[in-house]
């Protein structure tokens, strides 16, 4: 009988997870669509908008016309985007002549382990300062924390770095001023303040609701029967408590790491880090549509897959989804 329903369980899983996973596929087909047609979205020829500030001759005309294959129909020269870019070719920079893949190479891990850093300090404070919050609810401690938070939702993450910046690398001289660093430990220390910068505004959105889901927790029968069975605090709030209070944060957890994401473009500029973000900064400043279209895709899908992965771990925690697909 077990066997039967532990059966049923995993159809249930394969079944959710493949609507996902096709949801997941058309968006990125539709994002790809709209990035490619940036390129003729903008004004002036693509010829004139690929050529940028190099001379005009009619070897590089003919040469553009066939690396991206101008003189085929809108569509055709479409799937010829989606096949190069299966392949990790997004042509050449426009302002720069290097092949916009290579510069990905060198700028996406940077980005990557400043999203990393900044999404897990995000969400190890946003659940313990969240938890505190609750337990403490309705006392000096709690009314602090729910100001500070309206306080970190509200202030740009650019401009907490700025502050940051200010007091702890120029006048304190504590860490860094700019620069992505060299090894795991430099670039960890170098990268202490941008994830510090981005965690404190996004943290605000963590807290607010571990401190909902904690409070509403805390009240259920469960937690009451949990008390009075004898089972310590720290069981009852990290056992019982906190892993129903988590179900809204895993939730949101896309939503967070698409703010992550999105503030580090700024982070990265105040900081001169090397990363996606100031390439995406300095294509858009040159013009550079080609790299606007890879760092935009790229994105793009680095947001689709963590919702993919997001609503995953949602059916693993809260059985509740795969019971109700179940029942429909």
């Amino acid at each position: 009988m077990r066997l039967g329903s532990l059966t049923l369980g995993g159809r249930v899983y394969a079944t959710l997870i493949a609507k996902r996973l096709v949801v997941a596929v058309v968006l990125l087909i539709l994002v790809s669509f709209g990035v490619f047609s940036l390129i003729y979205i903008a004004p002036g020829s693509a010829i004139r908008i690929l050529i940028g500030p190099r001379p005009v001759t009619p070897q590089l005309i003919h040469y553009l016309e066939a690396e991206y294959h101008l003189d085929k129909p809108f569509f055709v020269q479409y799937l010829y985007y989606v096949k190069g870019v299966l392949k990790f070719n997004f042509g050449t920079s426009i302002a720069t002549s290097q092949p916009v893949s290579e510069m990905i190479d060198s700028a996406a891990p940077i980005t990557l382990f400043l999203g990393i850093f900044a999404f897990v300090l995000t969400i190890v404070a946003g659940v313990g300062i969240g938890m505190i919050a609750a337990v403490k609810q309705r006392t000096t401690v709690d009314r602090s924390i729910v100001g500070l938070s309206v306080f970190g939702v509200s202030a740009p993450a650019f401009a907490t770095g700025f502050l940051l910046l200010y007091i702890f690398s120029v006048k304190l001289g504590w860490f860094p001023i700019f620069g992505a660093g060299s090894g795991f430990s430099d670039r960890f220390w170098h990268f202490v303040l941008p994830a510090v910068a981005l965690a404190i505004s996004g943290s605000a959105l963590v807290v607010k609701l571990t401190r909902a889901g904690m409070i509403n927790a805390l009240d259920q029968d469960y937690v009451t029967f949990a008390r009075a069975r004898g089972l310590t605090r720290r069981r009852v709030l990290f056992g019982y408590a906190l892993r129903n209070a988590l179900v809204p944060v895993i939730s949101s957890g896309g939503v967070i790491l698409a703010y992550v994401l999105t503030g580090a473009v700024l982070v990265e500029v105040t900081f001169n880090i090397p990363g996606l973000g100031s390439m995406l900064v300095s294509a858009v400043d040159s013009k550079d549509v080609t790299v606007i279209q890879a760092v935009a895709l790229i994105f793009a899908a680095l947001i689709i897959f963590v919702n993919l992965l997001t609503d995953v771990l949602y059916m693993v925690v809260d059985p509740r989804i795969r019971m109700g697909s179940k029942d429909s």
